[in-house]
């Protein structure tokens, strides 16, 4: 399993982490920030000033997982990871890799209170030989209070298991983690586990519209990026009653008859992933009633909403958004369409 340590920048957590390993048999320690620095060697300067935080790396976040799982892989036992996380979809696109991967995640908050965590970040050391380092390690961690201020008062405190440490020496903050972890006090993170992939996949994708047309969309926990309500179509299983299953586990919107095929596309493999085919099927409209009956299971999806094609841009990745654009035009058309990778193929 992993104890991933959250916390505020300057709240304690690579020093708690240090004195966790010693207190967890078979634990080895992970820090995340050293994929980070090696990927300043690694990516291209330009490619790096774009961004503002490392985190912000795609490429970062999915070394995180393959790391761990590679770690955990190779040592067994415990992975104590101490690293900051504010995002809530970047939480969820690594906790949810990690559960792709069978690797449970108990979640641990440090939170001083914020009198505490200024004074402790006044009081951090700044190497030396750091270029610009009182605005590199002081200065980043007094800009982060408010971010993490804000997630602290959203979806943070509900998800982690919580050690307010104003009073506490390190210690004192690793002793009592490693009593909640035994005991069972800190939970496994509640998060949907989706088996990676391990060669090319069917999924079906079901369109539903709401009264003024619009589609609806979902956002799920496990991976980056909004998504049609839909999965992965199971060995013996038909497509359509594939999307049909999934819209009901999903959403709780259960349909009466099978939905029209719209759209086949096939998705190229882009390593790590594996691509395959894509179905999206018209799964008709949903009345005022129905739409307002539309559940949320926590474990599986965040959030959902009906938007219009061009709201759509903003939140689809470029393909499944020519995937939709391409689904709308068959719909109006009455005839199925075949992509590949986005983009109609034949007549």
């Amino acid at each position: 399993m992993i104890v991933w340590i959250n916390g505020a920048f300057g709240a304690g957590k690579t020093t708690t982490a240090r004195e966790l390993i010693e207190l967890i048999p078979n634990s080895t320690l992970f820090d995340p920030e050293v994929i980070g620095a090696a990927l300043t060697h690694l990516l291209p300067t330009k490619h790096l000033a774009e961004v503002g935080d490392f985190q912000d790396l795609p490429i970062w976040r999915r070394l995180v997982i393959d790391t761990a799982a590679a770690m955990l892989a190779e040592l067994g036992g415990t992975l104590v990871v101490p690293t900051t996380l504010l995002r809530q979809e970047y939480r969820d696109e690594i906790f949810g890799g990690l559960a792709a991967r069978r690797i449970a995640v108990r979640h641990v908050l440090l939170a001083p209170a914020e009198t505490i965590l200024r004074d402790r970040i006044a009081a951090r050391e700044v190497p030396p030989d750091l270029p610009d380092g009182e605005m590199r390690v002081r200065q980043w961690s007094y800009d982060h209070i408010e971010p993490y201020r804000i997630a602290l008062a959203g979806w943070l405190t509900a998800d982690a298991h919580l050690v307010d440490t104003s009073a506490l020496t390190p210690y004192e903050t690793a002793a009592r983690i490693a009593e909640a972890v035994g005991s069972g006090a800190v939970a496994t993170c509640d998060i949907v586990q989706t088996p990676e992939p391990t060669a090319e996949t069917v999924a079906a994708g079901v369109l539903l519209f709401d009264e003024e047309d619009r589609v609806l969309l979902v956002d799920p926990t496990y991976k980056a990026g909004w998504e049609f309500p839909g999965g992965v179509v199971e060995p013996g299983e038909a497509p359509a009653r594939a999307g049909v299953r999934e819209v009901a586990e999903e959403t709780g919107i259960r349909l009466d008859d099978l939905p029209r095929l719209l759209v086949v596309d096939w998705e190229r493999p882009v390593p790590p992933g594996f691509g395959g085919l894509r179905l999206l099927f018209d799964g008709g409209r949903l009345d005022a009633d129905r739409a307002a009956g539309l559940l949320l299971p926590g474990p599986e999806l965040r959030d959902w909403r009906f938007v219009t094609e061009q709201e759509a841009a903003d939140l689809l990745p470029p393909v499944r958004h020519e995937r939709l654009r391409w689904a709308l035009r068959a719909k109006e058309r009455g005839a199925a369409l075949y992509l590949e990778a986005g983009t109609p193929v034949g007549g």
